[in-house]
């Protein structure tokens, strides 16, 4: 094999290797982390496509012996090692399941992936545009998600992921079909701190429910005792009950209108209303015994919209500012995404601000670390990102309405 070796450089742009050089190996960059390519996205992805010839030329008679049928492996071992990585690092949709009107459950064979899986993270799905679908010859093609995930069966290589139909993209899901090869990035972002032995206070809104399903699992599993208060617009949006319960000491059922939710355990109870006005009533002993009282509280998980998360830092300092004695209150930041590769492309950037002097602070990019301190989040900045792509979510929505209904019309 051709050695490589060091030499000054003319330009930065031919400096791939760096000057570490030890035992006669040396080290280089790909990305956003090599000097001269970073910057921006397309510098980023421009390191590799003129980098690989650099990489490539180390192998160059490797690659030519191989390319030739000469190789010191035999066909079937190579054969084995290819068969591994297409097993573990492919990913095939298993079963596509509606939830609720509109909440479907996406189950995904991807054995790396749902290994690799701890509460709190999430993952990055695309469906194959060589694959997908077409009606009147256009492509259902989705964009990137950021998709979170509910379980995993890390010994069957399963994981699944819940999505709610916002826009066309997350419409798309349904029809994707079993067998079906799929893009699924991660996991990535950071994963929850599960603490040991606490009193931990879940609030979980609509979709939200769906990440608390692990975080109260791994709870429950460091010996944290879990009080969860799990939000509905409508009781017919309620899904997976069983996995709620099985991970909490009590459950209050929340819901703002249509059929109440009815508890399945004696200590669990069912409320009318938005989940602070569930906390307050709670509080004040409006629904019986009380297994875990705000005061023994030493940390709240707030996961759903931005508008719930926002009201539950509120009402830490209104309505239930005696309630809680000293405890951290987390909320996971859904910022708009698009990258998902960890500090790349900055569209997922959530303004902080300091809650003592209300001067703004370092941003947070949410793709690297969801989990935020509620009182720190800026979350008025966040709604008026969130709304920015509210038309295009319409639009794309109305389209896919429209092909879809002229397919059902031609049939």
């Amino acid at each position: 094999m051709k050695r490589p070796r060091l030499r000054p450089a003319t330009r930065l742009e031919d400096a791939f290797f760096t000057s570490y050089n030890f035992e006669g190996r040396f080290v280089t960059f790909f990305g956003d982390t090599h000097p001269f390519y970073a910057g921006s996205v397309v510098r980023a992805m421009a390191s590799a496509r003129k980098g690989y010839r650099h990489i490539a030329a180390l192998f160059q008679e490797d690659i030519q012996r191989a390319e030739e049928g000469v190789t010191s492996a035999a066909p079937h071992e190579l054969d084995a090692f290819f068969e591994d990585l297409r097993l573990r690092y492919s990913a095939y949709v298993v079963a596509v399941e509606r939830l609720t009107p509109t909440i479907v459950e996406l189950v995904v064979r991807a054995p790396a992936a749902a290994q690799k899986f701890h509460p709190g993270q999430f993952y990055r799905l695309q469906n194959y545009a060589a694959t997908a679908p077409t009606v009147q010859g256009h492509a259902l093609v989705m964009e990137a998600l950021a998709m979170t995930g509910a379980w995993t069966d890390p010994d069957a290589g399963l994981l699944s992921m819940i999505a709610l139909e916002v826009g066309a993209s997350t419409q798309m899901i349904a029809h994707l079909r079993p067998g079906e090869k799929i893009v699924v990035m991660g996991p990535t972002g950071t994963p929850t701190h599960i603490p040991e032995k606490e009193n931990v206070l879940l609030c979980g809104g609509g979709l939200g429910n769906a990440v608390l399903f692990s975080i109260a699992s791994a709870l429950r599993a460091n010996n944290c005792r879990v009080l969860y208060f799990a939000g509905y617009r409508d009781g017919k949006d309620v899904f997976k009950m069983a996995h709620i319960e099985q991970s909490t000491d009590q459950v209050i059922w929340c819901t703002d209108r249509g059929i109440p939710i009815t508890p399945r355990r004696p200590q669990d109870r069912h409320y009318r209303g938005t989940i602070i006005e569930a906390m307050v009533a709670y509080h004040r002993g409006e629904l019986g015994e009380q297994l875990l009282p705000f005061r023994e509280i030493h940390r709240i998980i707030a996961i759903g919209s931005d508008g719930m998360m926002h009201a539950v830092k509120r009402a830490r300092h209104t309505v239930l500012r005696d309630a809680f004695g000293p405890h951290v209150a987390i909320g996971s930041i859904n910022s708009p995404m698009q990258c998902m590769m960890k500090e790349i492309c900055a569209q997922c950037l959530q303004k902080h601000v300091d809650p003592a002097t209300g001067r703004e602070c370092i941003p947070v990019f949410s793709c690297f670390n969801q989990d935020q301190e509620l009182d720190r989040v800026d979350f008025d900045n966040l709604h008026d990102r969130l709304r920015m792509n509210s038309v295009l979510e319409r639009l794309g929505r109305s389209w896919l309405e429209y092909l879809l209904s002229y397919e059902q019309s031609v049939c």
